[in-house]
């Protein structure tokens, strides 16, 4: 691991997003809670969580992190058949929680897959990508849209 020791301790966010494409049928049971495995996006709200305590477990360098706040937030998209989903991690640490973010945006799309599979293998998960970081030595950065 990278020594980070000499590192000021700072508040510092992530916020990283994607989406998976799914038939329209698959999204009208997520939306109408009807899909055979459950509430999708609420037990992909809660994997999404999880990874991101987890992800120095997951991450063989990655250093783990007291996290603040994480928050994950869904967008149903009709016109393209997706969900998307955003997750913002927070900590006040030396090292920043880039990682923990698109580990949590990674496991929420996977999580949805999972639950909704059976119904449509043909899912796409797309676009997982870092959207913003602050805090920190090399200060701020936004996705260009």
């Amino acid at each position: 691991m990278v020594d980070v020791g000499g590192k000021d301790v700072t508040r510092r966010l992530a916020r990283a997003g994607g989406r998976i494409v799914m038939q329209p049928e698959t999204l009208a049971a997520i939306r109408g809670g009807t899909a055979r495995k459950g509430d999708v996006l609420g037990v992909a709200r809660i994997a999404a969580i999880q990874a991101s305590k987890r992800t120095a477990d997951l991450i063989p360098l990655a250093h783990p992190l007291p996290l603040t706040r994480v928050h994950v937030a869904f967008d149903c998209d009709d016109v393209a058949s997706a969900v998307s989903i955003e997750v913002t991690a927070e900590t006040v640490a030396r090292t920043g929680v880039e990682m923990e973010a698109l580990t949590a945006v990674t496991a929420g799309l996977l999580t949805i897959y999972d639950m909704c599979k059976a119904a449509d293998r043909g899912m796409r998960i797309e676009g997982v990508r870092l959207l913003e970081k602050s805090g920190g030595k090399s200060g701020r950065f936004v996705a260009d849209a």
